[in-house]
């Protein structure tokens, strides 16, 4: 490749045939997800209300490759192959000795990686007849995601948004109402869960575990209605692996590879789905790459959360998972990077970390934000909050590889762009932007109240 070459993009053609299933590689499978009643492992029959069966499948599955089917890989003709870009422009701020290629998800349709499990679950859920279904959202990405694919699918989607970022993102609520999805602030007066949290904390914010116990309650509860999640199960970060497999071809077209990946985590998805191919590869016997999950150090699942079985929601309607935790009932603070405010890591992604595959760092909201804005400055992408802590954590690689004096080659995912998330940056232009940090107290609270199961 040619060294003034920015970005390399790759046929339609060259959209994977099949997900990488990371657990066909891995020394050691991860502890099962667990009945709440019986402490048992959970079977397919448990996940039927929720889930159509080809999903369960996939949640379970073993196999390294699973096939993706013809119409989905047609629908993401739409947006894939993304585009991977050489960061000329960073480096030279930088000054550094590194190279840096970053991944962009931000060419969907929803403007993130979203839409790589919105559409194969909304067509799974078609195949099977389902007419209805509902989620819950962070920052939004998630929520207008599925919309798409519902209208693409013809299935109407309900969506639970925490309510904080309901409030700062009026945007992306239009932006799911356009695709004909319906958004409702979380908690909410529409079901027991949010009632209940409404009566103890009526100023409540919400967060992701509140807003999964809403959205469970509704598919629990109606026949006619499936449950949809964004992150953190196996099945979805499954479907973010044709990020990574592309990125793996694309990373030899330029004539390099990684040695340093860098994403940003909340459930796990975005970070899965790039990293998980090339930790595969090692596994194989490829080359040892660092894989580093930037995180939010407002709510620092995998740097400060205890390794432990805990509930996915707040209202404990989910199976136990084991999974790096911060307690089911930690609230974390408001701050921007709103699909990040989640409690829990995935249940793999933290398996990895214990495996010594993965390491973690947590950023500051300022400092993320500070990165985004030079990155966007030098590679003319306005970055979402979430993926700022990539950006940020490539950053850091970046400044620690020039005092060191090596040159190592750095990839990173940039999942998505903040269009949508303008007043974010308006705030940090203005000063305003907070370094909230989480109340100690209280997260000690949280993991006291951890489920006690004898297992562990």
């Amino acid at each position: 490749m040619a060294a003034q070459h920015r970005k390399i993009v790759l046929d339609e053609e060259r959209i994977p045939k099949s997900w990488y299933n990371i657990a066909a590689d891995l020394p050691a499978m991860p502890p099962p997800p667990l009945h709440p009643g019986t402490l048992q492992p959970v079977g397919p029959d448990d996940l039927a209300p929720l889930f159509p069966m080809d999903l369960i499948m996939q949640e379970v599955s073993g196999e390294r490759e699973i096939a993706i089917p013809e119409p989905v890989r047609d629908i993401y003709r739409m947006w894939r192959p993304t585009p991977l870009y050489r960061a000329y422009g960073l480096e030279k701020a930088l000054g550094t000795t590194a190279k840096i290629y970053y991944k962009y998800e931000g060419v969907s349709p929803a403007g993130s990686h979203k839409p790589n499990t919105a559409v194969p679950q909304a067509f799974y859920n078609k195949q099977a007849g389902v007419k209805k279904l509902v989620t819950e959202t962070g920052a939004g990405q998630w929520g207008s995601s599925l919309s798409f694919a519902g209208a693409l699918f013809d299935i109407d989607v309900k969506v639970y948004m925490v309510r904080i970022s309901f409030n700062q993102k009026p945007y992306r609520r239009a932006l799911m109402e356009a695709y004909g999805g319906t958004c409702v602030a979380s908690p909410s007066l529409e079901t027991n869960a949010g009632r209940q949290i409404l009566a103890a904390n009526p100023d409540s914010n919400g967060s992701l575990g509140i807003a999964i116990s809403e959205a469970v309650e509704v598919a629990a509860t109606n026949p006619d209605t499936k449950y949809a999640l964004g992150s953190v199960l196996n099945h979805v970060l499954l479907h973010q692996t044709v990020i990574g497999i592309e990125a793996i071809e694309q990373m030899e077209e330029a004539g390099s590879q990684p040695d340093i990946i860098v994403g940003c985590t909340g459930g796990g998805s975005n970070f899965a789905g790039l990293t998980f191919p090339f930790i595969g590869q090692q596994l194989r016997g490829g080359k040892k790459v660092k894989v580093i999950a930037a995180e939010p150090a407002a709510c620092p699942s995998l740097t400060r959360g205890r390794y432990a079985y805990d509930f996915g929601d707040t209202s404990h309607m989910t199976p136990l998972v084991k999974m790096h935790t911060l307690g089911s009932t930690f609230m974390p603070p408001g701050f921007h990077a709103g699909g990040l405010r989640y409690h829990g890591m995935a249940p793999m992604v933290s398996h990895l970390k214990e495996l010594g595959l993965i390491e973690a760092e947590a950023y500051t909201q300022n400092a993320c934000f500070e990165a985004g804005v030079l990155f966007a400055r030098t590679e003319g992408i306005l970055p979402a909050p979430e993926a700022n802590h990539a950006v940020r954590g490539a950053i850091n690689a970046a400044i620690k590889a020039k005092e060191a004096g090596t040159s190592p080659v750095i990839l990173f995912g940039l999942c998505g762009h903040g269009h949508f998330d303008m007043q974010a940056y308006m705030d940090y232009q203005s000063g305003k932007l907070e370094d909230r940090m989480y109340d100690q107290s209280a997260l000690d609270a949280s993991l006291e109240g951890l489920p006690k199961i004898a297992a562990e």
